[in-house]
């Protein structure tokens, strides 16, 4: 079996989720892990306000960005802009089951039209240098799990991509909205399996969709090319730090120390955005961290004194404080349970 340390983990691009500050805080759990952007169109990126759309942090490197979009020559276009921003990867979005970009002619519908897609990603690749991706779900609608998918990405392979990122479940554009299209259709793993073995390795294979525990991360990169991680990174954060040890090989960190190091960095953080914007909300980063105590002792209690926090848009250093009083409390119940 290839070494893990050969393995890519990444976070997916979660729409309304995965901002800047979302970013910069999953980043403080792994310096290795690779980070995407929301999904983001390419008449936006075109059009847009682009400081607004486009901006990020350094410390988010590597970090790729995903567009949306359907009109090749503009694809083109954004991502040379994209690439002059400084991202490490451009990401073609074809698994969005969203009504509203499916009135757009883009994501998930795109499956249907392999060529175009190839296109677009042709296009995308012509104007840059650094690699191009595609993310995709094994089908949709009435379309078969395999002849439609081998079809779909032997086009999408004439375009050279560097990985396809493959959503396990299938997408239903009537009848489900985006939130059942993530839990309804069953997971179907051996079908990206499938997949890779057919392909062997003339592309990545990165799997995504319902990875929710280290011990299903570590199934699949027995065989995947690298595993996408969604709503489980953003509901438990520190199941981030927990493969980037597995990856790494290092198990010198205890979990206490890594969530106050990791709220100490976010005080830092906060404390800096603050000072450049005297408006900015101290709710755009604390609703990233509701997760840091998921399922722990004192996990309540974070999640409601971290909202009052910022809804009275104290100073940061309260939710340092409100860490350490959380610890106390997780360690005070180690030591009874002992």
């Amino acid at each position: 079996m290839e070494t893990v340390l050969n393995k890519e983990i990444s976070i997916a691009p979660m729409m309304k989720w995965t901002d800047r500050h979302c970013r910069y805080f999953h980043r403080q759990f792994s310096k290795s892990i690779l980070l995407y952007t929301e999904m983001i169109s390419s008449n936006a990126v075109m059009f847009g306000n682009r400081k607004k759309l486009l901006d990020y942090n350094d410390e988010e490197h590597p970090v790729a960005i995903q567009l949306g979009g359907s009109n090749p020559s503009l694809l083109g276009k954004a991502a040379k802009i994209c690439e002059k921003l400084g991202y490490d990867e451009i990401n073609l979005n074809v698994g969005c089951p969203s009504p509203k970009v499916k009135s757009g002619r883009f994501g998930a519908c795109l499956m249907a039209e392999p060529k175009l897609v190839k296109e677009c990603l042709e296009a995308m690749k012509n104007e840059v240098n650094v690699p191009i991706s595609v993310k995709c779900r094994i089908g949709i609608d009435d379309m078969d799990e395999i002849t439609g998918l081998d079809e779909f990405v032997d086009q999408v392979l004439d375009a050279r991509v560097s990985k396809i990122i493959v959503h396990a479940r299938k997408a239903f554009l009537k009848g489900l909205n985006p939130k059942q299209n993530r839990e309804v259709p069953p997971i179907n793993y051996q079908r990206v399996k499938l997949l890779k073995n057919r392909l062997n390795n003339n592309v990545k294979i990165i799997v995504n969709g319902g990875i929710n525990s280290m011990k299903v991360s570590k199934k699949l990169l027995q065989w995947a090319d690298g595993i996408m991680i969604g709503r489980q990174a953003y509901r438990s954060p520190l199941m981030i730090h927990y493969l980037n040890q597995f990856f790494s090989k290092s198990y010198d960190h205890y979990d206490h120390d890594v969530r106050i190091n990791v709220t100490e960095n976010i005080v830092n953080y906060a404390n800096q955005c603050i000072k450049n914007d005297k408006n900015f909300k101290l709710n755009h980063i604390t609703r990233h961290m509701l997760g840091l105590y998921s399922g722990l002792p004192g996990g309540r209690i974070f999640r409601k004194k971290l909202n009052e926090i910022a809804i009275n848009n104290n100073q940061p250093k309260a939710i340092l404080d409100l860490s350490e009083k959380i610890e106390t409390i997780i360690k005070s119940k180690n030591l009874m349970v002992a």
